[in-house]
């Protein structure tokens, strides 16, 4: 049975991000459900998030963000309009 490929990450972290997304992982599995992880471990988990989860994140935010500019740009339409008429 072949492996699946991963897909790639939708976004990337710099290295400083990254690092401090991975010890805030640690810290709350630890605080939470006292579960200790190693870098490795919470690096994993951090890049199963990029992977699978912030891609949902990232569209609704496109998504709320394409809405509000529909929105304004209807408003200055809107607004144009009324001093042509006048």
């Amino acid at each position: 049975m072949a492996i699946k490929k991963p897909k790639p990450p939708i976004l990337s972290l710099t290295a400083e991000q990254e690092s401090e997304a991975t010890h805030k992982i640690k810290r709350f599995l630890e605080d939470r459900f006292e579960l200790e992880l190693g870098s490795f471990e919470a690096a994993e988990v951090l890049e199963l998030f990029t992977r699978e989860i912030a891609p949902h994140y990232y569209n609704r935010a496109i998504f709320d963000v394409q809405a509000h500019l529909k929105e304004r740009f209807e408003s200055i339409e809107s607004d144009l309009w009324a001093l042509e008429k006048n």
